[in-house]
């Protein structure tokens, strides 16, 4: 399934039906009277967060969408039928924006979560209302009101409790392969995941957590170069950032895991500032390599100097991952409580 994470649609909740003028034809009734009904309220747009939906691909397709009217009112004090609410569903985690305010109208964070983004309008009221005792045959009634209208953006921030960062190729694709049953694609060659992959790792004592490989990180991801600018947003509601660096020939003469380490959180603080403020813990990768593992001694004291404690693994053979998914547990258990 294509993963979708923005789509813009457009909304038009139902409109209110009309009230009715109306007057008794009975027999036995001999003064009559009004007896026009109010017309229903129209059916409004309203959001589910479904745990079952990972992707916002069926908005792709469809762009608009309309709620019925209520029906109108009729003689013998007869109300209209409301107008059956429009249901669309969401994955867990989408954001609702008004387009054209730029106000965020809903997060629906938690599943089963429900938004309102465009309510109804009311039925008119018949002229059974306007009965006085000067006036006992009105001719009045009140039209429905409108419902309401909204183009909206909506925008998918992948719940995960654990983000993947990194310089394409250094091996994050494989890690979320070796700790979790999720399978992304791995190849030799730069941007291979063209999506995030989310993947449930099963740690002892019946621990888990979500961990979510965020694709496409270069030098310039938050003014778009890459593909980081599109996925971005999806570290926004992680817990700890696991950044994996690399220090390997293929990386290139020009790479320096320092640097890269640098470089990407520069990107993180320029597209939102709190993004580089969260926990991170950072792991050299690619273990099984001669030149990383002879170089790493030297790499460990460069990241010893700016306070950071550098994790030696290999994503490929699982050296060191364990005591890595042990210290990324220490922050999402935090978080937990």
């Amino acid at each position: 399934m294509q993963f979708i994470d923005e789509a813009k649609i457009h909304v038009k909740a139902g409109d209110g039906g009309n009230g009715c003028v109306a007057f008794r034809r009975e027999s036995h009734v001999p003064r009559g009277g009004p007896s026009g009904g109010d017309g229903g309220h129209g059916a409004s747009i309203i959001f589910v967060a479904d745990p079952q939906l990972n992707t916002l691909l069926d908005f792709r397709y469809r762009r608009s969408y309309k709620a019925t009217r209520g029906e109108d009112g009729r003689s013998k004090d007869q109300y209209g039928k409301n107008g059956e609410d429009l249901i669309l569903r969401v994955p867990v985690g989408t954001v609702i924006v008004d387009e054209e305010t730029g106000d965020q109208l809903g997060d629906l964070a938690e599943a089963h979560d429900e938004l309102v983004v465009a309510k109804g309008g009311h039925g008119g009221r018949g002229n059974i209302h306007f009965k006085t005792p000067w006036n006992q045959a009105p001719r009045t009634s009140e039209p429905g009101t409108s419902g309401e209208e909204r183009s909206l953006k909506l925008v998918l921030k992948l719940l995960a409790q654990v983000g993947l960062l990194g310089y394409p190729n250094v091996g994050k694709s494989t890690l979320i392969a070796q700790i979790s049953r999720a399978r992304p694609k791995i190849a030799d060659y730069p941007f291979t995941t063209l999506a995030p992959n989310l993947g449930v790792v099963k740690l002892s004592d019946e621990r888990s957590m979500v961990v979510a490989d965020i694709p496409g990180l270069i030098e310039g991801a938050a003014e778009g170069q890459g593909l980081g600018h599109r996925f971005l947003k999806h570290v926004e509601r992680c817990s700890v950032l696991l950044h994996i660096v690399e220090m390997s020939e293929l990386a290139g003469p020009e790479r320096d895991p320092v640097k890269d380490f640098d470089t990407l959180n520069a990107e993180l603080k320029n597209y939102a500032p709190h993004l580089a403020e969260k926990p991170q813990v950072v792991a050299l990768n690619k273990m099984d390599l001669t030149d990383t593992r002879d170089g790493s001694t030297d790499m460990v004291s460069q990241f010893e100097q700016r306070g950071v404690s550098l994790h030696l693994i290999s994503a490929a053979s699982g050296e060191g991952v364990k005591a890595v998914l042990e210290e990324l547990w220490k922050y999402v258990s935090k978080r937990e409580l």
